[in-house]
C-alpha cells in the first residue's frame, strides 16, 4: 500500500493530474467511476481565494463520492499561499498540492507554478510555509527544471521532503519544453531511487496505454502514476492499465454504448454544478474527444456544439448510439490532446 500522511492507497495507485479547465467535478466524477484513486481540482490561485473571487471558491467544491481527492493551489509569495492554505482546509480535502509545474506564461512568468523553478530557495520557503500552515498532508506537483541547464529535481526532492512534504509528482519535462517532445522519466527514476527519498514519487507525462504504464513502472519504479491528458476524453484508461497490470491482458475498448453513457453522465454532472447554460456551453468542448473514432461523425460533432437543450443533446446523443451499433473500436493507444494553454499536467 502507498500512504500519504493518513491517506491509504493501492499498491501502485493511478492519479487523476489536476488540468486547467478540465479537471472539474464533473469530469473527476467520470474518472473516479472509472478506476482513477486520487483526484486533484484544476489548480486554485492563493491570490484569488484571499480575495474572494467567485471563479477560485467555485473550484473550491469537492463531493464525498471523490475521495480521496486533493486541492491543488498556486502562488509565489509566503504570506498568501499560507492563507489560501488555512481557506482549503476548511473545506476539508483529504490533501492540500502545491503546483509547482504549470509552464503556461500567465502563471510562470509571474513567479508561479513553474516560474519558482528559478529560485529553489523560493520554493522551499513557500512550501514550509504551507506545511506549517495546515493539518492536512501536503504534496507537490514539479517538473524536473526551467530548462535542460537547471534540471535540479534531485535536489528539490530531498529538500521538499525536508521541509514536510509527504508526496511528490514530476513531470518528465521541464518547463521551457511546455508539452513537446517526449517525457525524461530519467530522473524520475533517479529521485525513486535515491536511499534519501522516503516519501512516495509519482511519475508524470506521456502515459497513454496500459503497455507503457506497466513499461514505466517497471523501468522506473515509481510509487504510482498520474495521467493527465489521455484521460481527456476517455477516462477508461485508469481501469484498463490496472486490469493490464494484473492480468497482462487488454480490457474490451468501450462501445459506442459506454462512451456515449460516459458521455451523458458528464454533461448530466455538468449542467448540475455549472448550471445549464455554462454547463452546455463548457461541454462542449469533450464531444469530440469521446466520439473519437467514429467515421464520418462530423455532422453529429457539429450539432453537439449548437445545441442548447439538454433534452436535444440527449436526442442526437440517441442517433449517434443507434447510428453506430456494434461498431468495433481499436485498441490503440490514446492520441495526447495538446492543451498548452490549458495548463495540464
Amino acid at each position: 500500500m502507498v500512504k500519504i500522511g493518513n491517506i491509504t492507497l493501492s499498491s501502485f495507485p493511478l492519479l487523476l493530474a489536476p488540468m486547467e479547465d478540465v479537471s472539474d467535478p464533473p469530469f473527476r466524477a467520470v474518472c473516479k467511476d472509472n478506476g482513477a484513486d486520487l483526484m486533484y481540482t484544476e489548480f486554485i490561485s492563493s491570490e484569488g481565494l484571499i480575495r474572494d473571487a467567485i471563479k477560485s471558491r467555485k473550484k473550491l467544491d469537492i463531493f464525498d463520492y471523490e475521495r480521496p481527492v486533493g486541492i491543488q493551489i498556486f502562488g509565489g509569495d509566503e504570506e498568501s499561499l499560507s492563507l489560501a492554505a488555512r481557506i482549503v482546509e476548511v473545506t476539508q480535502p483529504d490533501l492540500l498540492d502545491i503546483n509547482f509545474g504549470c509552464p503556461v506564461k500567465k502563471v510562470a512568468l509571474k513567479g508561479a507554478g513553474a516560474g519558482v523553478l528559478k529560485d529553489i530557495d523560493l520554493m522551499v520557503r513557500l512550501t514550509a510555509a504551507v506545511v506549517k500552515s495546515t493539518s492536512l498532508p501536503v504534496t507537490v506537483k514539479t517538473r524536473l527544471g526551467w530548462d535542460d541547464q537547471t534540471k535540479n529535481i534531485e535536489e528539490v526532492a530531498e529538500r521538499l521532503q525536508d521541509v514536510g512534504i509527504r508526496a511528490l509528482a514530476i513531470h518528465g519535462r521541464t518547463r521551457t519544453q511546455m508539452y513537446k517532445g517526449e517525457a525524461d522519466w530519467t530522473l524520475i527514476g533517479k529521485v525513486k531511487n535515491n536511499p534519501r527519498i522516503q516519501i512516495p514519487i509519482f511519475g508524470n507525462g506521456d502515459i497513454d496505454s496500459p503497455e507503457k504504464a506497466v513499461a514505466y513502472k517497471n523501468r522506473y519504479g515509481v510509487d504510482g502514476i498520474m495521467i493527465g491528458r489521455a484521460a481527456i476524453g476517455y477516462p477508461w484508461i485508469f481501469n484498463e492499465i490496472k486490469h493490464f497490470i494484473k492480468t497482462g491482458e487488454h480490457l474490451d475498448p468501450p462501445t459506442i454504448e459506454d462512451r456515449v453513457a460516459v458521455c451523458r453522465k458528464h454533461l448530466y454532472k455538468s449542467v448540475e454544478w455549472k448550471g445549464p447554460v455554462v454547463g452546455i456551453n463548457e461541454m462542449r468542448r469533450h464531444y469530440a474527444n469521446y466520439l473519437k473514432g467514429l467515421p464520418n461523425i462530423k455532422e453529429y460533432r457539429n450539432r453537439l456544439v449548437t445545441i442548447r437543450e439538454v433534452e436535444e443533446i440527449d436526442q442526437v446523443l440517441n442517433e449517434v448510439v443507434e447510428k453506430y451499433q456494434g461498431f468495433a473500436f481499436e485498441k490503440t493507444a490514446i492520441e495526447l490532446i495538446d492543451y498548452h494553454q490549458k495548463c495540464p499536467v
